[in-house]
């Protein structure tokens, strides 16, 4: 880590601006509690203004016109009695929390049972020497459930894995680094991702009042993110083996790392196998049980009486199998509990169910700083609310992007493309989509688009430029794989490195999310990318 920081600081040009800028940013958690201290002004300055726009959905009982809402000081006697006694509250209810920590009681036990790194190296050492690149990249995207063991486990397995084909190393660890960071997003299935992401949507959606019925579907993006991964495959396939690799030249000093370099901690193969087998039985109970609450009679995960009193014309079947979406995050909290478990056991990672429990607690552990997280961006999108702002500005933001006349896909676009700016400073995606989903959510659901969209947008742009910012997390622990093999690799090599994927990440991302909404493809299951406001209140913004 060392040589690491040491190359960071002797980085010149645009990367060092970079790097530097982004050095005297303050922690996350501080920039909330200074984003606060500045909302309380501007509320104070709004209120005393008499800022005010009208609402998009309710009507003023007395005049039966459009409601009239105005900016509130977040320094009245209500707002400041709200504040303190509403403060358990406030963080306990905000979304994201209680989806993210019921999702990562499950997945930290298969992370750290084995069964997370064990399934992904089985995988790419399985695969053709012809396509181990593809396997590699596939298994990076998937490997995202996975969290830290995509990075700690597979990143530094591909390296080995291509000296071992006769290939350069870097190309390796390239092609797995971009698939895992690069890829964030890309996936074949929801995952912890969806459900913080989608927690924060709910939460803005909301604050804004717009639609009081909207609930999060944690498989709201998930055609968009499969599509991400048949998309983004290629082009890491392409990028790694036409670009990357013939500039690293031919690799001839065998498939062995630097004599510091530590392989990946494996389970003996035949307990891992036999634990993966068993991890496979018990997803298969998983689905079959949650098939089962389906179609099994009294179907508890189905709304049998959803549709009671709408013209059949008007309610799908996926109003029906609300429960059914609201349930997947109950469901992989169960997936990941249970073939994490199945393979400790058959592995022999798992002794007792004490063991069981420990990993629990440790997943929990990890999750410390994400609380303190969570307690700052709770109490801001929550304040926003309070102050009326977040949806003034976004009544002003729809009406003013309507006056440019641009088209909504390519209003998407231009998101993602601030997303991918704004990540190269801050590289938490919670602690960016908390930031702007109160304004942007609102705003694109006025414009005709669905919370989804909003959604499924900044995440496109929260991927792509992960594999080119110092502050990235990983970055440094990439660097120091990278060192393992060629000793003299600095921070400037990495990023020069990974610039040709994030750029054909971030191209290929922007044209999928606008040809995307141009031919108004579902996102996902009760997922459109169209929305309509749910009252007939006349949407006009005041000026």
């Amino acid at each position: 880590m060392a040589e690491a920081n040491t190359a960071a600081n002797t980085q010149t040009g645009i990367l060092g601006w970079v790097e530097r800028t982004g050095n005297r940013l303050p922690d996350p958690v501080f920039i909330f509690f200074y984003l606060i201290i500045a909302l309380v002004v501007i509320s104070v300055i709004a209120a005393v203004s008499g800022v005010s726009a009208q609402h998009p959905t309710a009507l003023d009982e007395n005049t039966g016109s459009a409601l009239v809402i105005e900016a509130v000081s977040l320094l009245s006697p209500d707002n400041i009695q709200r504040l303190w006694v509403e403060m358990p509250k406030t963080f306990t209810h905000f979304h994201p929390l209680g989806y993210v920590l019921v999702v990562m009681l499950g997945a930290g036990v298969a992370e750290r049972s084995g069964f997370f790194a064990a399934g992904m190296s089985k995988a790419v050492k399985s695969a053709p020497k012809a396509l181990l690149t593809p396997v590699v990249a596939l298994v990076a995207m998937i490997g995202n459930h996975a969290a830290d063991a995509g990075y700690v486990v597979l990143i530094p397995l591909a390296g080995i894995l291509f000296a071992a084909a006769g290939r350069h190393p870097l190309a390796g660890i390239a092609a797995a680094f971009a698939g895992v960071s690069g890829g964030f997003s890309a996936n074949v299935s929801p995952g912890q991702l969806d459900a913080l992401l989608f927690g924060i949507t709910e939460e803005a959606v909301g604050a804004s009042a717009l639609d009081p019925t909207w609930t999060a579907n944690i498989a709201g993006n998930w055609y968009f993110i499969v599509a991400m991964t048949v998309l983004y495959l290629p082009i890491i396939w392409y990028v790694t083996d036409k670009v990357i690799e013939p500039r690293l030249g031919a690799w001839t000093k065998g498939a062995v790392a630097g004599a510091n370099d530590e392989a990946p901690v494996e389970v003996d193969g035949e307990k891992a196998s036999k634990g993966l087998r068993a991890a496979g039985l018990a997803a298969l109970f998983v689905v079959g049980l949650w098939v089962l609450m389906v179609f099994a009679p009294g179907t508890p995960l189905v709304d049998e009486a959803a549709c009671e009193g709408i013209p059949a014309a008007d309610c799908s079947i996926h109003t029906e199998l609300r429960p059914l979406y609201q349930s997947l995050v109950a469901g992989f909290f169960l997936l990941f509990l249970l073939t994490g478990w199945a393979y400790g056991r058959a592995a022999g990672t798992i002794k007792d169910h004490r063991d069981l429990v420990n990993m629990m607690a440790e997943s929990m552990k990890d999750m410390g700083y994400y609380l303190v997280l969570a307690f700052a961006a709770a109490h801001f999108v929550a304040m926003f609310g309070w102050s009326n702002l977040g949806l003034i500005t976004a009544v002003h933001g729809a009406a003013g992007i309507e006056s440019t006349g641009l088209p909504l896909p390519l209003v998407l676009g231009l998101m993602v493309i601030f997303a991918g700016l704004l990540n190269l400073f801050v590289g938490s995606a919670s602690a960016k989509w908390a930031l702007l989903a109160p304004i942007l959510v609102p705003m694109l659901m006025l414009l005709g688009i669905s919370p989804e969209g909003a959604t499924a947008a900044y995440r496109v742009g929260d991927s792509a430029t992960n594999i080119i910012t110092p502050l990235m997390v990983y970055f440094p622990l990439i660097l120091v794989f990278a060192q393992r093999w060629v000793k003299d690799f600095g921070l400037g090599s990495l990023t020069a490195m990974m610039l040709p994927y994030s750029v054909w990440l971030l191209i290929s991302g922007v044209l999928l999310i606008v040809g995307w909404f141009y031919l108004g493809i579902p996102l996902g299951p009760d997922a459109p990318v169209g929305y309509t406001l749910p009252s007939a209140a006349d949407p006009a913004i005041m000026q």
